[in-house]
């Protein structure tokens, strides 16, 4: 694994063109976005406003859905749910009210070489967009997720 460049947050054309998929989940077209992208519904940390961020899920299970913060610790979805953690999330046409809640780094390790494994060409796109070039080994990609924190949304009763 090499960091080539680190990516920051899209801005721009690029930044409209990463949250159509927001729109489409406004028109309730979510479910057409399949169960690998999450809308993420979360209250700005500095304004107390509502937010919105779709973000791809690296897992689901029982415990929850997972997803990485591929801009890193500074991007804005990720600083929000750390400050406020009970958030909701739309998976296709199911909302859930969830809590946030950090991944130590050596589980995130394993999630994404699991994700690498059931996503292999998501997963090297995806690194490159986060600026790390992968040769495609599990050890790369779990080098990978030492450099970006992981994020378990816990289902609330």
């Amino acid at each position: 694994m090499e960091i080539v460049k680190r990516a920051g947050p899209p801005t721009g054309l690029r930044r409209k063109l990463w949250r159509l998929p927001i729109r489409l989940y406004r028109m309730g077209l979510g479910p057409l976005l399949g169960r690998r992208v999450m809308l993420l519904n979360h209250t700005g940390r500095v304004s107390g406003l509502r937010r919105q961020v779709v973000i791809e899920v690296v897992q689901h299970d029982e415990h929850g859905y997972v997803a990485a913060s591929g801009f890193g610790p500074r991007a804005d979805w990720y600083r929000n749910v750390m400050a406020a953690p009970d958030v909701t999330v739309q998976v296709g046409g199911r909302v859930v009210e969830v809590t946030a809640v950090p991944i130590e780094t050596a589980e995130g390790a394993e999630l994404m070489a699991g994700y690498a494994r059931r996503h292999p060409a998501a997963a090297r796109r995806l690194c490159k967009i986060m600026g790390f070039a992968v040769d495609g080994g599990e050890d790369d990609y779990r080098e990978v997720a030492t450099h970006i924190p992981f994020v378990r949304f816990v289902p609330r009763t």
